[in-house]
């Protein structure tokens, strides 16, 4: 199955950023793992739970950064961490309802999907601007 890494195109140069998106992997991947291998649903409970969590504490982390630094893009980029938490909590209900389906992981692939563009789009920018800001 497909496994998360913060490979070079998702690296946004700023420490805490980069290190809490390799924890959000991990987690996501052991979900995976644990998942295709059939093993029950409380490994499924306990990290859709700390992915939800961790979600929001990773993009308060974020958001902090960015009104720190006055990033002009904060609106934008808040609205979708909103959106985004919403989408995962829905998930991860759902997989928790249905367990490890077919389509349950499917739409956990997806919703995993987007955060991996916002990565490399958003959150690359945001870090540069705080570079930026910085020099």
């Amino acid at each position: 199955s497909m496994r998360y890494e913060v490979t070079q195109d998702l690296i946004t140069g700023n420490a805490l950023i980069d290190s809490e998106h390799r924890q959000l992997f991990d987690a996501v991947n052991n979900l995976m793992d644990a998942c295709s291998q059939g093993q029950g649903r409380t490994q499924i409970q306990s990290t859709a739970t700390f992915l939800s969590n961790y979600v929001v504490k990773h993009f308060q982390d974020e958001e902090r950064l960015q009104t720190q630094s006055k990033y002009p893009g904060y609106t934008a980029h808040k609205t979708f961490h909103d959106g985004y938490r919403n989408q995962l909590a829905l998930t991860a209900q759902a997989l928790l309802r249905e367990g490890p389906t077919v389509k349950a992981l499917g739409d956990l692939n997806q919703v995993i999907g987007v955060l991996v563009s916002h990565i490399r789009v958003e959150d690359k920018r945001l870090a540069r601007y705080i570079r930026e800001q910085g020099k």
